[in-house]
């Protein structure tokens, strides 16, 4: 098994959290690991819907997120993920507040990942469950090319040998 590079790591976060989608939604990418990655956002009112409470794309693009780097630990180097589906499971509404997700990798096989992600408030209420589906893509979606389209510096390698 290969260990994974706590400096890849940590850029990886900072690249995720820098990426124009997060910034719009003020979501960010708060630890990462085998297996696991942690998403928070502090509720504003562009997350809200026309009725005061939060939309529900913003729980099934939290739920798509934390699932999706809850893999990312468990692929190949050169290995890109792509989002095949969600399901999302709207438990509770909310309107303001501080928002946690946390993803755990169910499955993560040579082509096939499946994680799930689970929203909670402050006092830990669940408010949404979901899981995700990612396809493995090797050569394509992959973080390098991410790092390319974003103009970033080059990562450390992902696994230490």
């Amino acid at each position: 098994m290969q260990k994974l590079n706590p400096e890849h790591i940590k850029a990886v976060i900072d690249l995720c959290n820098q990426g124009p989608y997060f910034r719009l939604l003020s979501m960010e990418v708060r630890e990462l690991g085998k297996g696991y990655c942690r998403v928070e956002v502090s509720l504003q009112d562009k997350h809200l819907n026309p009725f005061g409470g939060i939309h529900g794309g913003v729980y099934s693009s939290l739920i798509d997120t934390a699932a999706y780097w809850a893999v990312y630990c468990d692929v190949e180097e050169n290995a890109g993920l792509i989002s095949l589906d969600i399901k999302v499971d709207n438990l509770a509404p909310i309107k303001e507040g501080h928002l946690v997700v946390e993803g755990k990798r169910i499955k993560a096989g040579r082509s096939i990942c499946l994680a799930e992600a689970v929203i909670v408030d402050s006092q830990g209420k669940r408010l949404a469950h979901g899981t995700s589906k990612q396809m493995v893509t090797p050569g394509l979606q992959t973080i390098e090319q991410a790092v390319l389209a974003m103009g970033y510096k080059p990562l450390p390698p992902k696994f230490i040998k």
